[in-house]
């Protein structure tokens, strides 16, 4: 048996004999796919993958999809559906993105990432009719499809062939045009809005809501997280134009009460129907409480179209399931290092509103890379006032902003004696263990690594060893 090295375990036992005959393959494909056009570029255009879809015989039309949109908590909002809906028993497929440490976790099955044997077996399916579909696309002077293209269409083809009985799929980037949107969400939601990705979407709230709206299809039933006014107004607007039913977030829903325990939260939620009392989630802060009501809504909107009260110890049982990794993940004590995705200053702020709720630290020390094209003045500004120090480092990707340059931000926002630079990931953890200790508070230091996806990915990879 080839051993799996990833670090969410060993494969079902009806795979082992497919991955064994694929693990030769697959790194060749991964690399084939991912040296595509990249999913932070974007060509608004349905055309590619709704081709590739179409040869295919439109596998996403052969189950019921619930479509995930929003600024930031797409990804936790997404598996706490799954979760909740796996609980209910039904075989579920979940698409997200991007992922931590390899593609195959954006896949997953009753929530485990699609095996090696499976993603080799969906790749020989679509491989030949994404070829045509290239070779088509280059001759009309047009691009061959995007990594993210790839792996939607390998999602719905592998979510058709397994079958499920209901695919929860995240949007990649915006909403209308994204490649997810071959698809008619039979539920879609909407999580909090914010500014991000402004050079494909658009500089104001407004403009960017109006691009996600997109989602919300005809007689479909919108879920919408709380939003400021100029998002609200876009999404009743298209809501209305698609005769969608509307469930809102402090209206129909809602978080009625939260109290932090050991591991996470204990919740009381208002939903459609019923309210649900002393629910366990196993995730830090407010904002995923957030998640949560709005996860439930949409439980409750695809099950019965919310005129169906849920049985509240499977609801329960399914919250108790949920896992968000990179998202105030902790994969170390002593002192406590913490993982967390925020990529942008709306993330950053309910990043430092979680810390400051659900933790403790006699000082909190931030390890930090971001991304060349964010906003990273924003995202620091808004992390300030919880964090004591700053390591600014790089992740490994090619789009990381030079530690040199976001250095100088971080000496505007922080001040020079708060702010230390290490380029390698590994010197800057260190630097802040160091730090720690000259503190003589080594066990009540927190160490946050945060900025970018990727970042948190090259901090899973060293922690778990990979």
């Amino acid at each position: 048996m080839v051993a799996e090295k990833w670090w969410w375990g060993a494969p079902t036992i009806s795979d082992v004999s497919s991955d064994q005959d694929a693990a030769s393959r697959l790194p060749a494909l991964l690399a084939d796919l991912t040296a595509r056009w990249p999913e932070n570029h974007i060509e608004p255009s349905l055309t590619r993958i709704a081709s590739v879809i179409e040869l295919l015989g439109d596998p996403q039309r052969t189950y019921p999809v619930i479509h995930v949109t929003g600024t930031n908590g797409k990804t936790s909002t997404a598996r706490m559906i799954e979760a909740l809906l796996r609980a209910l028993g039904l075989r579920t497929g979940l698409f997200t993105s991007p992922h931590l440490l390899d593609p195959r976790e954006r896949i997953c099955f009753d929530g485990q990432p699609i095996s090696a044997g499976r993603f080799l077996r969906t790749w020989d399916d679509i491989g030949p009719f994404v070829e045509l579909v290239d070779a088509r696309s280059v001759a009309d002077g047009g691009i061959p499809l995007s990594f993210f293209e790839v792996m939607t269409a390998m999602a719905y083809a592998a979510f058709a062939d397994a079958p499920v009985d209901v695919a929860i799929v995240e949007v990649g980037m915006g909403g209308e045009w994204d490649a997810t949107n071959v698809a008619d969400g039979m539920v879609a939601v909407v999580t909090p809005i914010g500014i991000d990705h402004v050079e494909y979407l658009g500089e104001t709230i407004a403009l960017i809501a109006r691009e996600k709206a997109g989602i919300i299809k005809s007689d479909a039933f919108a879920v919408l997280a709380r939003q400021e006014l100029p998002a609200a107004e876009a999404l009743l607007a298209r809501s209305v134009e698609m005769n969608a039913t509307v469930a809102r977030e402090g209206l129909e829903f809602g978080v009625l009460g939260r109290g932090v325990a050991v591991g996470g939260q204990v919740l009381t939620l208002k939903g459609l129907r019923s309210e649900y009392e002393d629910i366990f989630l196993p995730l830090f802060g407010e904002h995923q409480a957030d998640n949560a009501a709005v996860a439930l809504a949409a439980v409750e909107a695809f099950i019965g179209g919310g005129n169906e009260e849920l049985d509240v110890e499977i609801v329960r049982e399914g919250f108790a399931l949920v896992t968000s990794p990179g998202r105030l993940e902790i994969v170390r004590r002593n002192p406590t290092v913490i993982l967390d995705a925020a990529h942008n200053p709306h993330g950053a702020r309910a990043l430092a509103n979680a810390i400051a709720d659900s933790f403790d630290f006699a000082q909190l020390f931030a390890v930090v890379g971001v991304m060349i094209e964010k906003d990273a003045v924003g995202f620091l500004t808004a992390l300030e006032p919880v964090v004591d120090r700053v390591i600014v480092t790089e992740s490994t990707s090619g789009r990381a902003m030079p530690a040199e340059t976001l250095t100088e931000i971080a000496m505007s926002i922080f001040g020079a004696d708060r702010v230390w630079t290490e380029p390698a990931l590994l010197a800057a953890v260190d630097r802040a263990f160091a730090l720690a200790e000259e503190s003589g508070e080594f066990g009540g230091v927190g160490v946050l690594i945060t900025g970018s996806v990727a970042l948190v990915g090259d901090a899973k990879r060293m922690y778990s060893g990979i």
